[in-house]
């Protein structure tokens, strides 16, 4: 019994650990819709397919893991440690299906944002490149039980939150200044989805906090 147990519980790890990498790839793919400028709306439909294409697998990935949480806990009966670890896997699931969806969403407001090559694009890179970074840390975190590596996400939304205040103020000034102000909303919705997609990332990061500890701080 503790034999099959084990196999199932490694194979959540796995499970969860290749959700969090559709995830990661979302948020990159989504980048690109934003960030780069393209030849041809073929090619940036493209990367907005490929972000979609990633939505819908995290999504698929979310019902198979609700299931085998579903199963550990019902036919497994898990206690102390493992109980915590299947209970986190069960709800740190429904941020990292959040996190694809609003990479999607991203993605979809590329379509007027891509044509512009305004320069104040470069903080909204150093706010993708964070945000990027937060949703590895937590995937990894769960994956290895890094205690540590968990807490350094919490640490790094004040980054993610600092930056978004430098983004918004620069759209503020730019519609000051008479500027393209579609093009400025966009942009803001653009980072607003990033500083929830940080949000997701801490909510997983303090549910590895809880598996290893048995602790849970909201």
């Amino acid at each position: 019994m503790r034999d099959k147990f084990n196999r199932e519980l490694n194979q959540l790890y796995n499970e969860i650990k290749e959700m969090g990498e559709n995830c990661i790839y979302a948020v990159e793919t989504a980048s690109k819709a934003i960030l780069e400028t393209y030849q041809s709306e073929d090619s940036f439909n493209n990367v907005l397919d490929q972000t979609k294409t990633y939505e819908e697998l995290i999504d698929r990935q979310e019902r198979a893991i609700d299931g085998l949480c579903m199963r550990l806990m019902l036919h497994q009966q898990p206690v102390a440690g493992d109980l915590r670890t299947v209970t986190s896997a069960h709800n740190l699931i429904f941020d990292m299906e959040r996190i694809g969806d609003q990479a999607c969403d991203i993605a979809e407001l590329g379509t007027y944002i891509h044509k512009s090559e305004e320069n104040y694009k470069l903080h909204l890179n150093a706010l993708f490149t964070e945000v990027i970074s937060m949703v590895k840390k937590a995937v990894t975190a769960f994956a290895n039980n890094e205690l540590k590596l968990a807490y350094n996400v919490m640490v790094d939304d004040d980054k993610v939150d600092s930056l978004f205040i430098v983004v918004k103020t620069e759209l503020i000034n730019i519609i000051k200044n008479g500027g393209d102000g579609e093009l400025a909303l966009d942009i803001l919705m653009v980072a607003k989805y990033l500083e929830r997609i940080a949000d997701h990332s801490v909510n997983i990061a303090e549910w590895v906090v809880y598996s290893i500890t048995g602790e849970y701080k909201k």
